[in-house]
């Protein structure tokens, strides 16, 4: 066993009992390569990383070529997911070299942790035009021992470029302009044909998703609604969206979204619940809510802890030859699972053919729909209702075939911004979907966070784990005030607005404004010191876009100037970069559109246990609005509590229970009943399709 046998994390302890001496990161591996005068070998992976796992079983465990890297480096093993803020610097580090990173990230460092060489997957022989990895690890050998002042040069130059590109503010103005420039690059990429940005590979962008729906809900743009409902469509009926299991694979491989990366990602099935979710909401399309419940679904059976929180992730895959085998099936798989009926249907709804989709092996089938009910009624000279059956006894038994198969691992590690955007999508999901478990469980995993968390003003990443991470106080921030807004208590509030005042004091650069992405520390190893200010979402949401939302949120629930005040300094300081985002800016772009157009309040006056009272507040929960502010008092909290005020003059009249509509500075007349707070919606213009 090597230094990663006590390693908490699952993709460090998988490598426990590899014959490479591995290191985890720390102050030991450096000072070990320090004294031995040896660079470091960094390998940066993670659990559900396919070629990661490759990468392992080709070089890493091959005892001939362990010994050459045992002697001749110091090896370190990092878990991306477990150390974001090391994976962010050295990926940017080595895309200085080839123009591109990802996972297995493989970096070659002097013993003071500076780059000098790197790539991502190596061979063990030359393949797949990469150079083999035992010539890769000679030549760096060789070059460490012969040409010290080469390499010194080279890691200057390299540590000089990730300084540039680190910090991502560019102070400037919000606009319009740049929201409707935003919306207009958005087009110019977008696949009109299959749906998604760009060709291939196609990533899902949910944050992008969510902004459109924002601004269609503002403008009402043809191009913008063909946009989010082409991908929604295009994603939910691909072969990206797991049709048995329920939730979504990391990436489509190809532009018609039917070959995935297996992996199914937490971060990325939460923010995709939010934009099905709201897509629900605005269009009221059938297949939306229903991606969006089997979501909720696989979530409840897959990921949730039943004392709270929600594990990480689940692998693609069970072994080295494997390629997304539990998800696939072959003809003969599915023939042996169904009757001829089942088989016959099911066969034209999911494509499910003797010729298949995946390279390693061409009878397996990706289950993605290809036709529609009505289509295979009519072509089967069926009638639509037998149909439907059949297709649904069809999932019914091929679910439980699969269920027979190896499961892929999963990740039941709860690190803290995922969980956080996890319980904030299910305390959604609760209202709309009417789902009572989504929302209980959303509030027992925010409260084991709060339980856990040894400070009542900061959090770990995970539970015993790295502290000073900014992502994760923003976002339990951003889904404290979900919960204030679901629950109407207050102190959900107090403690979005604690961890706000400590990531002010510790991580804003009071220099050039923007949050650096941890809390600066001169004396951590290797690139750590060097700050960093993101603004990319990459692929989560970007932290400082989310400390936008929150702070304009927190700002209208306050109504405290110093929370709007903060935010106008925040999205002023990256305002000027917004315009070459693209798609990947656009949690800052949510963050401006808080800046420059009125919120919605929604508030809701009556005691807690009041049947009218509770149908109102679950109507303004389910109801899509850009910019929506929820706001549920008693009535012996009028006249103590903050509002908007327009509504403040109003509240005198306030009965049990009593609803206000506000858009900027004016507000409706008062709904006494849930049927005429539905009136004062809708007069509104705010969508709701949920009875």
């Amino acid at each position: 066993m090597n230094k990663l046998a006590t390693a908490t994390s699952a993709y460090l302890k998988s490598a426990a009992h590899q014959p490479v001496h591995w290191f985890p990161w720390g102050d030991e591996a450096f000072a070990e390569a320090v004294g031995r005068d040896r660079p470091i070998l960094l390998d940066i992976g993670a659990v559900w990383c396919h070629w990661c796992h490759v990468m392992d079983g080709e070089s890493y465990e091959d005892p001939v070529l362990a010994e050459y890297l045992n002697q001749n480096f110091v090896c370190v093993k990092v878990d991306r997911d477990e150390r974001p803020d090391v994976d962010a610097r050295y990926q940017r580090a080595v895309q200085a070299f080839t123009g591109q990173g990802g996972w297995p990230l493989t970096a070659f460092l002097t013993p003071g942790g500076e780059v000098f060489y790197g790539g991502t997957y190596f061979p063990p022989e030359g393949k797949y035009n990469r150079p083999g990895f035992q010539s890769v690890l000679q030549q760096i050998a060789t070059a460490f021992r012969d040409k010290r002042d080469q390499i010194s040069h080279q890691s200057a130059a390299v540590r000089q470029a990730v300084a540039e590109t680190l910090n991502e503010a560019v102070a400037g103005e919000a606009s319009d302009e740049v929201l409707d420039g935003a919306v207009a690059g958005m087009e110019r990429t977008f696949d009109f044909k299959n749906g998604g940005f760009g060709s291939s590979p196609k990533f899902p962008h949910p944050a992008a998703v969510i902004f459109l729906l924002h601004r269609w809900s503002d403008r009402s743009e043809d191009p913008v609604q063909q946009m989010i409902q082409l991908k929604l469509i295009a994603m939910a009926q691909g072969g990206f969206r797991d049709h048995l299991g329920g939730g979504f694979h990391r990436y489509s491989t190809d532009a018609q979204w039917i070959v995935p990366h297996f992996e199914k990602m937490s971060y990325d099935n939460s923010e995709l619940l939010r934009a099905y979710l709201d897509g629900w909401m605005v269009f009221g399309r059938e297949e939306f809510r229903e991606a969006a419940s089997e979501t909720v679904r696989w979530v409840k059976e897959v990921l949730a802890d039943p004392e709270g929180g929600y594990g990480a992730s689940q692998d693609a895959d069970v072994g080295l030859d494997d390629d997304g085998d539990y998800f696939t099936w072959t003809y003969e798989e599915a023939a042996t699972a169904l009757d001829a009926e089942e088989l016959e249907v099911a066969a034209a709804y999911y494509d499910i053919g003797t010729a298949g989709e995946m390279h390693h092996n061409p009878g397996k089938n990706v289950l993605f729909i290809a036709a529609t009910p009505d289509a295979i009624a009519l072509r089967l000279g069926q009638p639509p209702a037998r149909v439907l059956r059949l297709i649904q006894s069809a999932q019914d038994k091929l679910r439980g075939a699969r269920a027979a198969r190896t499961t892929p691992f999963i990740d039941r590690t709860r690190y803290t911004s995922w969980n956080a955007m996890m319980a904030s999508a299910m305390l959604h999901a609760g209202q709309v979907l009417d789902d009572p478990w989504a929302l209980q469980h959303a509030l027992l995993s925010l409260n084991r966070i709060r339980q856990e968390s040894p400070d009542p003003d900061a959090v770990l990443h995970s539970p015993g784990g790295l502290s000073g991470l900014l992502e994760d106080q923003v976002q339990v921030a951003l889904a404290a005030i979900d919960a204030a807004e679901a629950t109407g208590d207050r102190s959900w509030l107090d403690w979005s607005e604690r961890v706000m005042e400590r990531v002010w004091k510790e991580y804003w650069d009071t220099a050039g404004g923007g949050f650096f992405d941890t809390v600066p520390d001169t004396a951590r190893a290797g690139l750590l010191p060097m700050a960093a200010k993101p603004v990319q979402d990459a692929p989560t949401p970007s932290p400082n876009g989310v400390a936008g939302i929150v702070l304009s949120r927190l700002a209208e629930h306050t109504l405290e100037p110093r929370w709007l005040d903060r935010r106008d300094a925040l999205v002023n300081a990256f305002a000027g970069g917004a315009p070459q985002l693209g798609l990947h800016g656009a949690t800052l772009l949510l963050a401006m559109d808080w800046k420059l157009h009125p919120p919605v309040h929604l508030v809701i006056v009556g005691r807690s246990g009041n049947p009218e009272a509770e149908r109102m507040h679950r109507r303004a929960l389910a109801t899509f609005a850009p910019r929506r502010v929820i706001t549920r008092i008693s009535p012996e909290e009028v006249g103590k509590r903050r509002l908007p005020a327009a509504l403040e003059a109003m509240l005198g009249q306030a009965n049990d229970p009593c609803g206000y509509v506000c858009v900027g500075t004016s507000c409706s007349l008062p709904a006494r009943n849930d049927e005429t707070w539905k009136e004062r919606l809708d007069s509104a213009g705010l969508t709701r399709v949920v009875s």
